[in-house]
């Protein structure tokens, strides 16, 4: 017996009663039961659109179950009221004694499937509570998707090729190039749809009439097709769950259009969904706003002006590091192995400082910067050749202190680069990274990456090397 489907009757029922038809325990899940009701409002994923969730209360008899045979009846062609549900069922729902959570709904061969908690003896009585913000989240967003969907086959002359209800954004295929620019277009006139406050329109047309009709569908269809119309934006066979009227959508946002496979994929918002998304960036640009000291309409010009500010600066500064190296390198000529410390470069800074002390001291040059937060002693700067005799005061770098041993300790995390000396073996970099738990690596005799260590132990690694 197939279950009778109480949320095609009316998409707005929120509370219905029930009798277990039967009750198993999942092959896939020793703790998930699943329980069949002789109908339902809670909708079973299918159409790209994800089930229902809950609770069902159980009664604890059956005794009542003969007072609700006029349930369908009572529905008609009107939208039913869960009121009349209930009612139908006498006193049923206050001999309340077990709920169960709905976690999961699905449909096989026309029976409907809950995925529960806990189970439920066939024949009792039971009050079914669906989850109504999420069941109203899905028919807001299946509607939108509805309405821009048509409107983009129209304007493309496409195919909706993919359709996904995610929870928190919704995808859409299609196989035609769209852009941006387009896109926009298409979302000004669905918004205006929508304010427009049109009735959707919902039937099972008969063999000959659907012959004749003109609806959009994914795969050829048999037997009693579902027709979601929104006059003037979209005719599609659709077994979801739809607002009664389009205002009900709220508005729709697109968040992106990207090039897919062999047409686009479009990120998609609406209802609440579209406008809390909509105060999130709201209250984004009102932060960026205060801080640049722009008006929340001028905050785009302000971050451009500034970034070419920003990039100006770090050209300057480029400079500045180059000759500032280039006078370090200098110190060094032909100096023999070098162990340079210093703090708070960059990768690419390190690198290239390593590679000019190379070209000048004849030797194995070795750069380890300490990362700013990790080191306690700011000014801590220093060079040392491989026997680990201290070089005299690097006055073009900061100034050095090796006498504060404990602000040296407390430097752990290190970028390097060593640019290794013709006799030193390649291994030397694998070792290296052993004792001072670094990772990197390179070729040609260069080598970059990052060690935990202190400066001590990275100064008895190169004193072992002698």
């Amino acid at each position: 017996m197939e279950t009778v489907k109480l949320y095609y009757e009316d998409a707005y029922i929120r509370e219905f009663d029930a009798k277990v038809v039967s009750c198993r325990k999942s092959d896939k899940n020793n703790k998930t039961w699943l329980i069949e009701l002789d109908r339902t409002a809670f909708y079973p994923e299918g159409g790209g659109q994800t089930a229902d969730v809950g609770e069902i209360f159980g009664s604890g008899s059956n005794e009542h179950f003969s007072a609700s045979a006029n349930v369908e009846n009572a529905c008609g062609n009107e939208r039913c009221d869960a009121n009349i549900l209930s009612n139908n069922y006498s006193d049923s729902s206050k001999n309340i004694s077990k709920k169960v959570s709905v976690t999961d709904v699905q449909e096989k061969d026309g029976q409907i499937l809950h995925y529960c908690n806990a189970e439920i003896d066939p024949g009792t009585i039971v009050h079914g509570v669906i989850d109504w913000e999420r069941r109203f989240d899905h028919m807001q967003q299946h509607s939108g998707e509805h309405i821009v969907s048509g409107m983009i086959c129209e304007a493309f002359n496409c195919d909706n090729v993919g359709f996904h209800m995610g929870a928190d954004i919704i995808t859409i295929d299609y196989n035609a190039d769209i852009t941006e620019e387009e896109l926009l277009k298409i979302e000004e006139k669905a918004n205006k749809y929508i304010w427009e406050d049109h009735r959707i329109e919902i039937s099972f047309p008969g063999e000959k009439e659907l012959a004749a009709l003109e609806y959009r569908s994914k795969k050829e269809l048999s037997g009693a097709v579902r027709i979601v119309s929104f006059p003037g934006a979209d005719t599609c066979a659709c077994c979801g769950t739809h607002v009664e009227r389009s205002a009900e959508v709220g508005l729709v946002k697109f968040l992106s259009c990207q090039k897919f496979t062999k047409g686009s994929r479009i990120e998609l918002l609406c209802g609440k969904r579209a406008f809390d998304h909509l105060s999130i960036c709201r209250e984004q640009n009102r932060i960026i706003a205060r801080a640049m000291a722009a008006s929340y309409d001028k905050t785009a010009d302000v971050y451009m002006k500034q970034r070419a500010e920003l990039s100006e600066l770090k050209y300057k500064l480029s400079l500045t590091e180059q000759k500032l190296f280039e006078e370090i390198a200098k110190q060094y000529e032909n100096y023999g192995d070098v162990l340079f410390f210093t703090k708070g470069l960059e990768p690419d800074s390190v690198r290239k400082l390593c590679v000019l002390i190379a070209e000048h001291c004849n030797g194995r040059s070795v750069v380890f910067s300490a990362d700013s937060a990790e080191c306690a002693d700011n000014s801590n700067q220093h060079a040392e050749n491989s026997n680990t005799k201290t070089i005299a005061e690097t006055t073009c770098a900061a100034d050095i202190d090796i006498q504060k041993k404990d602000a040296v300790k407390s430097c752990r995390r290190y970028k390097y680069a060593v640019k290794l000396k013709g006799d030193d073996e390649p291994k030397l970099i694998r070792d290296m990274n052993t004792v001072l738990n670094g990772r990197g690596g390179g070729k040609g005799g260069f080598a970059q990456g990052s060690a935990s260590a202190s400066e001590q132990e990275i100064r008895a690694f190169f004193e072992m090397l002698g």
